[in-house]
């Protein structure tokens, strides 16, 4: 027995002595050499620059092309750089570009590490949920007895055709009793609605709505909103003007509000981190941000890269947010618990 107990802590002597034996090859072509100070200043530079990128978002003018709302958009997806410099400092031997790329991994996790973590909690009294359906969706009846699958009891779409309409209310007839279809945004409720009501979000068209849904918790002020789409294109960047007067307007209905507890879904064409939101986003707290875990990537539903689908509250606690599977639309519907009554749990 003794042998044998010996035998097995030598193995496990060796495996260590192998890892370490790896870690000092590794490092060994940097002993004595001057240069792994002087090589990978470009790297150093490029690492900076990220750091520097990431910290100063919101300095990043939109005079030109709406550059800072582009950035802003695709911003998590910076840290792709991390690890690609990291590969290249080590190559390079260079520990001037190691130390550097530690300035970037610094700022990313600031800004977007308590995504990473799961917030999700327990209990709520009202399940919400928001999808863009879809204009071209080849498949509405589907798409609705998917979300409606989801539980929610509240639901909002948006991009609703005149022909599709009779179709979503059909399918979710027997799961909601209420409903109110304004422009190409609806809400089904399976409890009470009153006040419903088109919200000006300066287009010439309805593609923003308010009712108030009176749940067993309470009286609560849902708005549906899509705001209008943004493009990037070569000669123009990143065009989003339309998107940002609508934005204002929302924040400006949602501000004018009498209802204390205010809940918005819909598809803004924005991110949190969009300055462009602001009117709406300096109000509101965001259910996947307080409540969820990750990023909650709703589109494109193919290869999700950006939350622009969003569920926000005010005077409303989240409790948990979560995105739905694929349905036949492009984007991916997204849900979130929140609790209205105070002493819920």
């Amino acid at each position: 027995m003794a042998q044998a107990y010996v035998a097995e802590t030598d193995n496990g002597g060796s495996g260590a002595e192998r890892r370490g034996s790896r870690l000092r090859r590794l490092f060994d072509g940097w002993r004595g050499d001057r240069g792994i100070w002087r090589r990978g200043l470009i790297l150093a530079a490029l690492a900076i620059v990220l750091a520097l990128v990431m910290l100063l978002h919101s300095r990043i003018p939109n005079r030109i092309g709406n550059l800072g709302s582009l950035t802003e958009t695709f911003l998590p997806w910076l840290g792709i750089f991390v690890p690609i410099l990291l590969i290249l400092a080590f190559v390079r031997k260079s520990v001037t570009a190691l130390i550097a790329v530690l300035l970037p991994v610094t700022v990313w996790l600031n800004l977007f590490g308590g995504l990473l973590t799961d917030k999700t909690g327990s209990g709520g009294d009202l399940t919400v949920a928001t999808h863009n359906v879809n204009a071209d969706n080849p498949d509405p009846s589907g798409t609705a007895r998917d979300v409606a699958a989801s539980g929610a009891d509240v639901l909002a779409l948006e991009e609703l055709t005149q022909t599709a309409v009779p179709v979503y209310e059909k399918a979710l007839a027997a799961t909601y009793k209420y409903h109110s279809v304004q422009g190409t945004v609806g809400l089904w409720s399976k409890y009470p609605l009153s006040g419903a009501k088109p919200v000006g979000i300066k287009l010439g068209w309805t593609r923003a709505m308010r009712a108030t849904v009176s749940a067993p918790a309470g009286q609560v002020a849902v708005y549906v909103a899509h705001l209008p789409s943004v493009r990037v294109k070569l000669e123009a960047g990143f065009t989003a003007r339309q998107r940002d007067k609508s934005a204002n307007a929302l924040g400006e209905a949602i501000a004018d509000e009498k209802l204390s507890r205010k809940i918005l879904l819909g598809d803004l064409n924005g991110t949190m981190n969009d300055r462009a939101l602001n009117g709406v986003t300096s109000q509101m707290r965001s259910t996947q941000g307080a409540a969820g875990s990750g990023f909650g990537f709703s589109w494109p539903a193919s290869f999700p890269m950006a939350r622009i689908d969003q569920i926000m509250v005010q005077g409303v606690d989240p409790v948990t947010s979560w995105t739905l599977p694929e349905t036949g639309s492009d984007h991916l519907p997204v849900a979130a618990r929140v609790k209205l009554a105070a002493g819920d749990s």
